[in-house]
């Protein structure tokens, strides 16, 4: 399968909004570099405010991948791209956090909490796409990972 442009879009959408949402809950509470006496609704709404800038910059990073793909014969790359695409969508999300551009955030996290959380969501995403996807959306494959 060559995903399409719009289903990597929706495919991202999707699941950071079914798996994302579980991994933050499960790892909100336990967060390393949270700084003690800090309420748990503000570490969650920080947490939250995260999964979804990830996933308003996701449309644009799949813009610019989408643009660099078509530079490479079968206008796809290995799985494996997107798994080390953690590493430039991190980055810029955490530099934006830091400069204090990313709107709605109580307290900004710290780096071992940001890091933690993004690289479990991210592994997490990742792995769903690339194997439980599949079962119970048996056509995604063969529509370019398009969901609707």
């Amino acid at each position: 399968m060559v995903p399409t442009l719009l289903g990597r879009i929706q495919t991202r959408l999707f699941l950071l909004a079914t798996v994302g949402p579980v991994v933050t809950l499960l790892l909100v509470p336990v967060l390393p570099g949270v700084p003690a006496g800090t309420p748990l609704g503000d570490v969650l709404t920080t947490a939250l405010v995260v999964l979804a800038s990830v996933a308003v910059l996701g449309i644009g990073w799949e813009l610019l991948y989408h643009l660099l793909m078509q530079f490479r014969w079968e206008k796809d790359w290995p799985s494996l791209f997107g798994l080390l695409n953690l590493l430039n969508e991190g980055v810029l999300l955490f530099v934006l956090l830091k400069a204090g551009l990313v709107p709605g955030i109580p307290a900004t996290p710290s780096a071992a909490a940001f890091w933690t959380h993004f690289t479990a969501v991210w592994l997490a995403v990742w792995l769903a796409a690339n194997g439980p996807m599949r079962v119970p959306f048996i056509r995604w494959r063969f529509r370019g990972g398009r969901l609707i």
